[in-house]
């Protein structure tokens, strides 16, 4: 009987014994996988998945760009940097195989933080446009009323001339004012036609051609800026070849001027002003951009710069721009 008893408990512990060796030994197996990474290599999807989703993702995320690309494009605002990055994308698409996950989440963050800034700056220019085109209902229903009395005026001088009854002082006193009067109606249908520069924007260009805000760059790094600026429509303003005067100032107030790059003099109301560059355009009336590439070979002084913009005797825009 003890016999027995001795045998089954000698099972019993070969049986623990065989357990406990196995599960050492799964447990021995596991720390090795986890340590040589094949958990990892398991549990990621393959080449062919990744190049599939992110494939899709790119897809999704080049015809947000574009409708962004549209949006911005019909309100007047510029479209380069979108361009840009919906042309990176399709080298992206072309090389996703021998891109990382890694690298490949580095970029679809960056395009997403773009999508984001374009839709703020969508806002941004739906209102500045709402402000636009109020204002230009406003000119254009005051110009209208300009022109009708322009042409009263000059319908009673005509008049006038053939009326002989009236005694020749009250004609010449009368003759007088109506002159006074269409002068000044002239005038203010002058300036109603006058061009209207909006959005002025400054961007600085580096030695390889590549484009960004000028503001905050160190003043030493920017030799060359580009100014662009929309001319707004006016129905009253004739299609025709027109002259655009720049002025850049310093923020000592001394006009930036080279006469070797074309810089010279105009008249403004009475006085000679230097500009630092002019072009002549066709103004086609249809809200048309204008850009002054201007180059600076001893640099800009650090500051704020004002951005001043002529044409046809009036000042038609404003901007700023600063360097440190």
């Amino acid at each position: 009987m003890e016999l027995g008893n001795s045998r089954g408990n000698e099972n019993s512990l070969r049986r623990r014994v065989t357990w406990l060796t196995m599960l050492v030994l799964l447990l021995a197996g596991w720390i090795l996988v986890d340590k040589l990474g094949l958990i990892d290599r398991f549990m990621q999807p393959s080449q062919d998945e990744f190049v599939e989703n992110a494939q899709v993702k790119l897809d999704s995320v080049a015809e947000q760009l574009n409708l962004r690309l549209v949006q911005i494009k019909k309100l007047g605002g510029k479209v380069s940097e979108l361009e840009t990055a919906k042309a990176q994308i399709v080298g992206d698409q072309k090389r996703l195989s021998d891109i990382n996950p890694a690298e490949f989440q580095k970029k679809l963050s960056y395009y997403l933080h773009l999508l984001g800034q374009k839709d703020a700056e969508i806002k941004k220019l739906k209102k500045e446009n709402v402000v636009l085109i109020l204002r230009n209902d406003s000119l254009s229903r005051e110009a209208q009323i300009l022109k009708v009395g322009l042409v009263n005026i000059q319908k009673a001088l005509a008049d006038s001339s053939k009326t002989f009854d009236l005694k020749e002082r009250a004609l010449s006193e009368k003759s007088r004012v109506l002159e006074v009067m269409n002068k000044e109606l002239t005038e203010k249908v002058t300036a109603a036609a006058a061009l209207r520069a909006e959005g002025v924007n400054v961007y600085a260009i580096s030695s390889r051609g590549k484009e960004s805000s000028v503001n905050n760059q160190k003043a030493k790094k920017v030799d060359k800026i580009r100014v662009m600026f929309h001319l707004q429509e006016n129905t009253f303003a004739n299609k025709e070849i027109k002259t655009v005067f720049l002025r850049i100032i310093e923020p000592t107030g001394t006009t930036i001027s080279d006469y070797n790059l074309g810089s010279g003099t105009f008249d403004f109301k009475g006085r000679e002003l230097t500009f630092t560059s002019r072009q002549r355009i066709f103004y086609e009336n249809n809200h048309q951009s204008v850009e002054f590439i201007h180059s600076r070979q001893n640099g800009f002084k650090p500051g704020k710069h004002e951005i001043e913009l002529y044409a046809e005797g009036y000042l038609i825009g404003l901007g700023t721009f600063e360097v440190r």
